[in-house]
């Protein structure tokens, strides 16, 4: 069998879902590797050590659709709004396809893959388990850019992080305020801390709070109970408006008191809620920044513009930038080609890929099968009909 790697074409994205150090593993399973020329070349991975480790490169991203009976993208169609529809041209009937879709955001692009009789499985949709940890790509990539969130941060404060003690005086630490602490936040916690930067922390989440102080962050807790605070896969549920309104009142002072907030509360295909409000910001001293890790799904802060860094009153910066993981190109696409590569493995044998719908991580992460979207929970999602048993 091939694997297939065109260059990814979202604008402005950098990564590359293979590179050359898994090549060989691959070829070991009996798998070919064949890349678009110049796919990791943003990346810092050039042709030559694509091809050093047994990869063969392609000139045309039709002649990679073409030879492959395996796609792996990073952002595939439906994560790629941009131009993804353009690849649904170039499938085939029977065709495995491997990469970020956000499934749970449009049934549109789900369904022109499955009209095509691709087989694609969701990398974002892999179970939070144990046994597929090293397959979880979506916590490498939060991994990724809650490390880049705080470096940004840390470049945009017109302060520096670490407390010093010097011949002019001494210096106080900045203050960092992280919301939402999973992989992301957690990864923020622990960079900042690194930077010598003193550090809060909330969740509502009760459980995280080992975690956060594990870390050397100060867990915030506030006099409000969430109500089933996490799903069966260890993400954050949404609340009801009450609920926010009251988180929003009790965390308005920490956030005064801050010179960093850095925000990272996602519900899985919902809008992000409004944790921090235009008043909150007004109330922050002039000079502070708010990283919204959430912005791509329309942000915590009320004055947040996805993709873009935004001027607010008193010189506060709001920084809404999205696909923080393509800016680190080199090691996102590293750790994502890992999880990959892990996935693939995992499922071929003999050098054939086995779908076994039996076994929780394909069924999990497998959208579209034989012409039909057959993920079970996308079917709920969008109120499609249940699909007949197979004899």
């Amino acid at each position: 069998m091939i694997v297939g790697v065109p260059r990814e074409s979202f604008p402005g994205e950098r990564r590359v879902a293979m590179v050359p150090a898994v090549v060989p593993s691959l070829a070991k399973a009996g798998l070919e590797v064949v890349v678009e020329a110049g796919a990791g070349t943003e990346a810092g991975y050039p042709d030559s050590e694509f091809v050093a480790k047994g990869a063969k490169i392609l000139r045309t991203r039709v002649e990679v659709f073409g030879a492959a009976d395996i796609i792996v993208q990073v952002l595939s169609n439906g994560a790629n709004d941009k131009t993804g529809h353009a690849d649904v041209p170039l499938y085939r009937p029977n065709q495995a396809l491997i990469g970020f879709m956000r499934p749970l955001s449009a049934l549109e692009p789900i369904q022109e893959i499955a009209s095509k009789g691709v087989t694609a499985f969701s990398i974002e949709l892999m179970p939070r388990t144990t046994r597929a940890q090293s397959m979880d790509a979506l916590s490498s990539m939060a991994t990724i850019s809650g490390y880049k969130a705080v470096v940004t941060a840390a470049d945009t404060l017109p302060k520096i992080f670490p407390m010093l003690t010097t011949a002019a005086g001494t210096i106080t630490p900045a203050r960092v305020f992280i919301i939402g602490c999973g992989v992301a936040g957690l990864q923020a916690i622990a960079t900042a801390r690194r930077l010598g930067a003193v550090v809060s922390a909330y969740d509502l989440r009760p459980a995280v709070k080992e975690q956060v102080q594990s870390l050397g962050g100060r867990f915030v807790e506030i006099a409000v109970e969430a109500k089933d605070a996490q799903d069966a896969r260890g993400y954050a549920t949404a609340q009801g408006e009450e609920f926010y309104k009251k988180q929003r009142e009790l965390l308005g002072k920490v956030i005064a008191e801050s010179d960093v907030v850095i925000t990272a509360a996602v519900i899985p295909g919902k809008k992000s809620p409004i944790l921090v409000t235009k008043e909150m910001v007004e109330g922050m001293a002039p000079g502070s920044v708010i990283v919204d890790l959430a912005a791509e799904r329309g942000g915590n802060c009320e004055l947040t513009r996805p993709g873009e860094k935004v001027d607010a009153a008193n010189g506060i910066t709001i920084i809404g930038y999205i696909n923080l993981a393509s800016t680190v190109p080199h090691h996102a696409s590293q750790m994502y080609a890992k999880n990959v590569a892990t996935f693939l493995l995992y499922m071929v044998k003999e050098g054939k890929l086995q779908i076994n719908p039996q076994d929780e991580i394909v069924r999990d992460t497998l959208l579209t099968q034989g012409g039909e979207i057959v993920n079970a929970r996308l079917r709920e999602i969008y109120k499609l009909p249940v699909l007949a048993a197979k004899s």
